[in-house]
This record gives C-alpha cells, structure tokens and sequence, in this order.
C-alpha cells in the first residue's frame, strides 16, 4: 500500500510541475523586435559563433535556421 501512495504522491507531484508549463504563451509581436536584439543572444561570442556557424554550414552542405526568421514585426 505505501509503494502505492508513494507513486501518487510522485504522479501528483509531476503533474502539478508539468501544469506550471501550460500558462507559457508567445510574445507578442511589439515585444519580438526586443527580443530579436543582438544582445539578447545566448552567446557571448558573437563573432566565434557565426565563425562556428559557418564551418557547420560548409560541413553540413546546408545553411539557415539557426537564426530568427523575420524581422522583429511579427510576420515571418
């Protein structure tokens, strides 16, 4: 019985950490233009990152989708 109970404790448990998820929704299209900053990147080495790109593209045979498409209006 108690390997039951703690079983639904931790399906009770991941259920409500999974629920927090559920409210997250996408900016809206005002605030896309600030988040399309270059200081917004994740990277701290913006010019080692695009040379890392680059040799990723010239591996790969393919370039694009790593970055943001559009231009920060909204409209892909």
């Amino acid at each position: 019985m108690r390997h039951v109970a703690n079983g639904a404790a931790i399906a009770i448990l991941a259920a409500g950490l999974l629920s927090g998820c559920a409210g997250l929704e996408a900016p809206p299209a005002w605030d896309k233009g600030l988040l399309a900053r270059p200081e917004m990147s994740m990277s701290w080495d913006p010019l080692g990152q695009a040379f890392r790109q680059h040799i990723h593209e010239s591996r790969e045979a393919a370039s694009g989708g790593a970055r943001v498409g559009g231009g920060g209006c909204g409209c892909n």
